[in-house]
């Protein structure tokens, strides 16, 4: 079940930053585990402000896909959790809700690059993100 999360209480708020920092580092093997670590606060300050689409799977969250504006911050899923279409009902329900989206996604994650692309999001620039010293793509979905 997908519920859109306008309130976050301080258990929600601790359980979609425990699936961000998780998923990050499972999903980002070629950059250094503190580099999650350093922006975990940052990121856990600015949720409050973000639009947040929960996935509930018997009453806990197990993905949820974070956005400000139109642009998708990321889709994060719980590693037993994956392969399961989770992460596509919950990009389909941002897409129900916006005309377009935009997003930034490193290269080297080719699982989610290739996850895009089938979901209709182009490729509008390739950029070095200094932080990382990773190339990152910025995307693009337009409704048709």
């Amino acid at each position: 079940m997908i519920k859109l999360i306008d309130q976050l209480s301080s258990t929600d708020l601790q359980a979609i930053a425990q699936i961000w920092l998780k998923s990050n580092i499972e999903a980002h093997d070629f950059i250094s585990k503190e580099y999650w670590h350093n922006n975990y606060q940052f990121v856990l300050n600015s949720f409050p402000s973000a639009t947040i689409y929960a996935y509930y799977h018997d009453k806990k969250i197990v993905g949820f896909l974070g956005l400000i504006d139109e642009y998708i911050a990321g889709i994060f899923v719980l590693y037993e959790y994956r392969s399961l279409g989770i992460g596509t009902q919950l990009l389909e329900e941002a897409q129900s809700d916006h005309t377009q989206l935009t997003l930034n996604v490193y290269k080297k994650n080719e699982n989610a690059v290739q996850f895009y692309l089938k979901k209709e999001f182009t490729i509008q620039e390739e950029k070095l993100d200094a932080e990382t010293n990773e190339i990152e793509l910025s995307m693009k979905w337009q409704r048709s």
